[in-house]
């Protein structure tokens, strides 16, 4: 097995190097990585749904799709990241137990209770540290998983703080559980680095054959040209989410407004938009022109961009209006 010291912190070049390392290579693989703030979401995840938008926004989070299933997780730099790559997928798919085993060893070493427990996560004393997820390839399993060590607690919750009510989709839903920092556990503080090095030292000492591994030229340019043309693009991060059906209502002063929309592969198939508002045209017009446009904010407010949207909505800002549609 070779062991890659991975210090990128970029979640777009972090998750290429998965899939780069699972589908070029031919060898067993192990690879710890942080990532800077982000939202990773899974494959089969409707992205807005798993979100505050306002919240992503505001704070600038980039928001990225992984290979595997599961529930989305916020990364930030006091989440340390594992992944094995392994050859044989027969008996190691949906073994989430044996790829966490190395950790819970590390972490009773440190005199931390910890545990397997349910179908994919790792707890201490009844809450959540680590979520693992898998991902098959050919004859190639693929398994990662987060390890909360000094993580913002108060950062996760507020980012995936979304309002499922708003989507009506047959996408994968996550469900925030009680989470704990595992320094919060530990009898002796250690740095999140330290941690990362005991982790290494006993995955590396298991067996004889294990060596480090550091990316070349030819792996950089590979993973950097699959960051950019996959991983940090809105088809593969929104536009992959399942069809789904998006309704919001808000109520303002100059009337309420109700818009449904449905959206296929990101993209707006149908809009209607109702409500008690005054409208100088038709408000057809409006929907017309959304037919077509991602459901991305910035996208939809350039299309929006040339009406005077007091036309529509009398007394109603643009920001308002974009307000129902998020």
């Amino acid at each position: 097995m070779i062991y890659i010291n991975n210090t990128n912190t970029n979640p777009y070049f972090n998750l290429a190097a998965e899939e780069y390392m699972l589908k070029e290579s031919k060898d067993d693989i192990f690879m710890l990585w942080r990532n800077e703030p982000c939202i990773i979401v899974g494959k089969n995840q409707n992205t807005l749904s798993e979100i505050n938008l306002d919240y992503v926004k505001t704070n600038n989070i980039p928001v990225v799709r992984r290979l595997s299933g599961g529930g989305s997780v916020f990364h930030d730099l006091g989440n340390l990241n594992f992944t094995f790559i392994k050859n044989n997928s027969e008996g190691n798919f949906n073994n989430f137990k044996k790829f966490t085993l190395p950790i819970l060893d590390v972490l009773n070493s440190l005199n931390v209770e910890a545990e397997f427990s349910g179908r994919n996560d790792l707890t201490i004393c009844g809450k959540k540290f680590s979520g693992n997820a898998q991902y098959n390839y050919k004859n190639r399993v693929l398994h990662h998983g987060t390890l909360l060590f000094a993580s913002s607690i108060t950062d996760l919750t507020k980012a995936l703080q979304s309002k499922p009510l708003k989507f009506q989709d047959k996408g994968i839903k996550s469900v925030l559980s009680r989470v704990t920092n595992i320094s919060s556990h530990l009898k002796k503080k250690i740095s999140i680095m330290d941690f990362k090095e005991l982790i290494m030292n006993y995955v590396l000492k298991d067996n004889s054959s294990n060596y480090l591994y550091d990316f070349n030229k030819h792996d950089l340019d590979n993973i950097n040209k699959l960051a950019t043309e996959k991983y940090s693009t809105w088809k593969w991060n929104f536009g992959h989410s399942p069809k789904y059906n998006f309704r919001n209502e808000k109520k303002f002063s100059f009337g309420t407004i109700e818009c449904n929309i449905d959206v296929k592969l990101g993209i707006i198939k149908s809009i209607k938009i109702y409500g008690d508002f005054f409208s100088k045209f038709d408000i057809t017009v409006i929907e017309s022109t959304l037919i077509g446009v991602n459901h991305v904010y910035s996208e939809v407010r350039t299309a929006l961009s040339d009406f005077n949207i007091s036309d529509y909505f009398s007394n109603a800002t643009l920001e308002e209006v974009l307000s129902i549609m998020f």
